[in-house]
């Protein structure tokens, strides 16, 4: 994991401390990363200080080798610094990692957990907009088909934002996986979703909230998802979500209405 993670340039860890396409550029509030090794569930190893700061993630780099696993370093968005509140969240043979917020996440926090069932509620162990989207796309069928599980968890939240009059945007750059395949959206209903790039090599696909080193990349477009199964070619789809935040609204009636993320199969 360290040829992408410590090792690059502009590696993830290097990126907790001087991100270039975000702000604040310091992400600082935590790390994560998980893997796949022979079983069929991840392991997971996250910590709430800085990732520049921890040894043990350095070492733990250098020694893992996976067929697929992710990444990311965590700038908290008024949730608790605390390692139950840092990505990736993990459910049964699924890793989800997160970059964005839900506006307004205090005001609607409780119509959006409302979303989870019981069967994902008891999960949840953090206080997270990142891990709540997670565990009501579960809930909205992710292991059958996560693009449009994901889609319709989005438009039930911008519902709840729009309930609440909620101003501030949903923006969601985030990466899926079960395992096998790769999901990665990028989204946002102002039309600023968070940066999110990949590149396909001799080694496997790498997608990263930032370049990683000086060789070619590619943004993933925004409103869409890039998906990576087996044996299949990597391919774009578009999500189907209405692009209009809460903020417009209010216009007259007349109007028209509309991740620092690594990982590697």
């Amino acid at each position: 994991m360290a040829t992408l993670v410590t090792s690059p340039s502009h590696s993830l860890v290097y990126q907790s401390l001087h991100a270039a396409e975000t702000k604040p550029c310091a992400n600082e509030d935590g790390f994560g990363i998980g893997w796949y090794g022979d079983g069929i569930e991840p392991g997971l190893y996250r910590a709430a200080q800085p990732a520049w700061s921890d040894a043990n993630l350095q070492s733990l780099c250098e020694q893992v080798c996976s067929r697929l696993f992710v990444a990311h370093v965590r700038a908290a968005t008024g949730t608790a610094i605390n390692r139950a509140n840092c990505h990736p969240f993990s459910v049964k043979r699924f890793m989800f990692i997160h970059n964005g917020q839900i506006g307004g996440w205090p005001s609607v926090r409780q119509k959006v957990e409302a979303m989870i069932p019981n069967e994902f509620y008891s999960a949840r162990t953090g206080t997270t907009d990142s891990e709540a989207i997670f565990l009501a796309a579960l809930a909205n069928g992710m292991e059958q088909d996560p693009v449009r599980a994901v889609t319709v968890t989005l438009e039930r939240v911008k519902a709840a934002m729009y309930a609440k009059g909620v101003t501030a945007p949903l923006r969601f750059a985030a990466v899926l996986t079960d395992g096998e395949g790769l999901w990665a959206f990028r989204w946002a209903c102002d039309g600023k979703p968070p940066s999110l790039y990949w590149r396909e090599g001799a080694g496997g696909l790498i997608v990263a909230s930032e370049p990683i080193d000086g060789t070619r990349w590619q943004a993933v477009p925004d409103g869409a998802c890039l998906v990576a199964r087996p044996g299949e070619p990597i391919r774009i789809e578009y999500l189907h979500l209405n692009a209009t935040c809460a903020m417009q609204v209010h216009a007259p009636a007349t109007a028209a209405g509309f991740l620092n993320v690594q990982s590697r199969p």
